[in-house]
């Protein structure tokens, strides 16, 4: 299922409230990339028409609006672990990435490894076939660039 594609509660059950908003923020970083609406119509659209039970209201805008208004600083950010440009990188592996890319730098308090976990877990529900692997791979690369602190102790 591709994000925007239906009622995602199903594959959402058990998972906690900020899993829960970056998915969306998934969505909602898709449909932006699809229609180029502007982040605030976006969000107004989603919290109208998508189920927000248990979703952390606050997160999922954070996510959204910092990809979207940081779009060609994440861009060059992730440029130089990618062996292709991002221009042709697939939609929803390109959105992974920016927001992965948008934790790491702006949300230090997140541990590395969960925000690469996590941004695997979306490559592989709503990816391509091998989406998970390149996305692991490009976001391993950064996050050693990015927060070397955390790889010294590992």
């Amino acid at each position: 299922m591709r994000p925007g594609s239906g009622d995602a509660s199903r594959e959402e059950s058990g998972f906690g409230p900020v899993q829960r908003a970056r998915r969306r923020a998934l969505q909602a970083l898709y449909q932006w990339q699809l229609t180029g609406q502007d982040a605030g119509v976006i969000l107004l659209q989603f919290r109208q028409t998508q189920d927000f039970k248990g979703v952390d209201h606050d997160y999922f805008e954070q996510l959204v609006r910092g990809v979207i208004h940081q779009q060609d600083e994440l861009d060059e950010n992730l440029q130089p672990f990618l062996d292709r440009s991002l221009a042709v990188v697939d939609a929803i592996e390109k959105n992974i990435l920016r927001l992965a890319a948008w934790e790491l730098l702006h949300q230090p308090q997140l541990q590395f490894a969960i925000v690469i976990d996590e941004a695997v877990d979306l490559a592989h529900r709503f990816g391509a076939e091998q989406g998970h692997a390149f996305v692991n791979g490009v976001l391993d690369q950064a996050a050693r660039a990015w927060r070397p602190a955390e790889f010294s102790g590992a």
